[in-house]
């Protein structure tokens, strides 16, 4: 029974211990014993929070008791990419530059999460500093992809979708700059939720580029992205009751989006796209204006950002970083604060004739992303590769995250493939409820 739980959506863990067919305790053991046996352990958790998991258990275990328990997630075992800061427990951001900080207070949204009653599990690797959108860490560990050992989970929350996918967490929390929610999920076949930047706190969340992090969850089904995304930002979840593409309309994205998508990707989002028509949306593709200028901001927009934030600890030990992450960071001193200034302002442009262009749709469809999970040797010996791959993987998600609009991802049936949505900013109970009609369809 217990190794059923493993593959349960949070959402069933939840009714089952609401009914006493599970008991919180011995939920949260059988994670912890099944990541303490995974031959993956090492390359998916940083860092393990067991005597911090079981109090949390046996707390939520006597609340189940008493029929006082704090909403269907108490008790449910979840992960935190390791840029969550846990009270002292380190917090590393996958970076030797960071090696040994330890907090001494949690983050907001693992303070929210933890009211719920969710169980932390312990801290996943990700991407150094969180700014590659592949999961290829030789600092620290690089996390494997549920189908193929020998790629990269994708990143930067590549730790995150690999303890759910390889059974290790219900849910993996994780955060997204330019992808690195959406990336990871879509490779690991599970859905991941963007939020609207701002909505949730990055109060004790290590940064990249502040103007563009969000925090999102990495599941099994748009319930319990629902679910998570009210947890963590301390509200009720929205309503997904009677979701349906009847009479919906749909746009796909044809400016960048579908451009050089390869086969397994291309054949993965038609075939979605036909059931979704199928369950009654009406879907049309279209040219998009403003999408490919903002894609052209992208380089002096997130790098002066990024640089802005970690320049001084960069260039006081350079050679404590992956050359080619640091490199990223690097680029960021070629431009200037006029250059940085004026490349807001032009997006902010863009985004008017974005939203304008996009007016009377429902949501806008795309591949979540164009490419597989590349191989982990590969990337190491081949540094155009990295690169190249790094940029195609993010392409399509940093759509979402340069309109400033919430997004979502789910799998489509052909592995490490995904159809992603998006709506207007703030507007993730219609992109929740719409995602909730999509996932039934592509069932």
């Amino acid at each position: 029974m217990a190794d059923d739980w493993l593959n349960m959506t949070m959402a069933e863990l939840g009714k089952g211990i609401d009914s006493g067919e599970i008991e919180p305790v011995l939920l949260t053991e059988a994670y912890l014993t099944a990541i303490n046996e995974s031959p993956q352990k090492d390359r998916i958790y940083a860092r393990l929070t067991e005597d911090r998991a079981l109090a949390e258990a046996e707390a939520a275990s006597a609340r189940a008791k008493a029929k006082q328990r704090r909403g269907l997630l108490d008790g449910v075992p979840i992960s935190w990419k390791d840029l969550y800061d846990t009270a002292g427990v380190a917090t590393e951001a996958g970076s030797a530059l960071l090696k040994g900080r330890t907090p001494d207070r949690d983050a907001v949204v693992l303070q929210n999460a933890t009211a719920a009653g969710l169980v932390c599990l312990g801290k996943t690797h990700m991407s150094e500093l969180a700014f590659s959108g592949l999961g290829y860490n030789p600092v620290t560990q690089t996390s494997p992809c549920v189908n193929d050992l020998e790629a990269v989970a994708g990143g930067s929350s590549s730790g995150a979708a690999a303890s759910v996918a390889f059974g290790l967490a219900a849910c993996g929390i994780g955060s997204d700059t330019g992808g690195s929610v959406r990336i990871p999920a879509v490779w690991n076949d599970l859905v991941g939720l963007k939020t609207t930047s701002g909505l949730l706190s990055l109060d004790g969340v290590v940064p990249l580029a502040k103007r563009f992090d969000t925090v999102g969850p990495l599941c099994r089904s748009v319930e319990d992205a629902a679910l998570m995304l009210g947890a963590l930002g301390g509200t009720s979840p929205c309503d997904l009751r009677g979701a349906t593409l009847q009479g919906t309309k749909m746009m796909v994205l044809r400016t960048v989006a579908m451009d050089d998508v390869r086969d397994a990707p291309i054949v993965g989002f038609e075939s979605a796209v036909q059931r979704l028509q199928a369950a009654g949306a009406e879907v049309h593709y279209a040219d998009v204006d403003g999408v490919a200028d903002a894609m052209d901001l992208s380089g002096v927009l997130y790098t002066t950002e990024a640089y802005a934030q970690w320049g001084e600890e960069i260039e006081a030990a350079p050679d404590l970083m992956f050359d080619k992450v640091r490199d990223r960071f690097q680029a960021g001193a070629e431009y200037s604060g006029i250059d940085y200034i004026r490349a807001w302002d032009r997006l902010e442009s863009c985004r008017k004739r974005f939203f304008a262009g996009i007016a009377g749709y429902d949501a806008v469809l795309m591949p979540t992303c164009p490419t597989l999970p590349p191989n982990v040797e590969r990337l190491r010996t081949d540094d155009a590769y990295f690169v190249s791959e790094n940029l195609m993987a993010l392409r399509n998600t940093r759509i979402g995250n340069l309109m400033g609009t919430p997004a979502l991802t789910l799998p489509t049936g052909v592995p490490s493939t995904g159809l992603m949505m998006l709506t207007p900013p703030n507007t993730e109970a219609r992109l929740l409820r719409l995602g909730a009609a999509a996932e039934a369809a592509l069932a």
